[in-house]
């Protein structure tokens, strides 16, 4: 089965398409603005160069967040398009946090009693989620600061992952730690993957934007 994922939610623009699980081509473009206006063109030309149509596709994977307000909207409302230009395509969402923590699933060594996924918000505090060592969710998806996650963390092994450690980590934080794997964004494979697991699984989210706090914006 043809798919295709993307993500537009945070610093950049990243498109995969894959037949089952492997990756046949991928467009990746850091960007703090234009996703939107990338985005489209990313994916007519990853499908124009396997000579394949939207139709032809039997799985879209987005990324639903969490990120840039504009970035989540805009991906969100691309699949959705999609979906209903191509009925028969299956349209799923897919949280960051979600594509993160599957990713330890090839390295199963680097998996600790709690794995913590880190999201980088470039304001001072963290979107974070907790997860066991079967990879299962012990915390909703949350923004808070420094010190409150370093509470929530302690007494156990602790696996870092996401594109935020490296800032969580540029001070001592006292915990113990496990693995620490810094990424300068999700990668689009991972995403890809953790959405054909979801199709495989019966578990398909219709993509909702995933919003952890109010947008940032003001009367002048």
């Amino acid at each position: 089965m043809y798919t295709i994922a993307f993500d537009t939610t945070a610093a950049g623009c990243s498109v995969a398409l894959t037949q089952d699980e492997r990756v046949l081509g991928r467009y990746v473009e850091q960007m703090d603005f234009g996703q939107a206006e990338v985005l489209i063109p990313a994916i007519q030309n990853l499908l124009n160069e396997h000579n394949l149509q939207m139709a032809d596709l039997g799985l879209l994977t987005v990324c639903v967040g969490p990120g840039s307000f504009t970035g989540v909207r805009s991906s969100i409302s691309a699949a959705r398009a999609f979906g209903l230009a191509c009925p028969e395509l299956t349209v799923g969402g897919v949280s960051a946090f979600d594509a993160y923590a599957y990713s330890l699933s090839w390295t199963p060594d680097q998996i600790a009693p709690l794995n913590a996924v880190i999201i980088e918000t470039k304001r001072e505090d963290f979107y974070f989620q907790i997860f066991d060592e079967h990879l299962n969710k012990l915390t909703e998806p949350e923004a808070a600061n420094r010190e409150d996650i370093i509470a929530r963390l302690r007494d156990r092994k602790v696996t870092f992952i996401g594109d935020g450690v490296e800032r969580f980590l540029s001070a001592p934080t006292g915990l113990s730690i496990h693995a620490i794997i810094m990424k300068p964004h999700l990668d689009i494979e991972d995403l890809a993957r953790c959405g054909l697991r979801k199709f495989n699984r019966k578990t398909v989210d219709f993509p909702k934007p995933l919003y952890l706090r109010a947008p940032d914006v003001c009367v002048k």
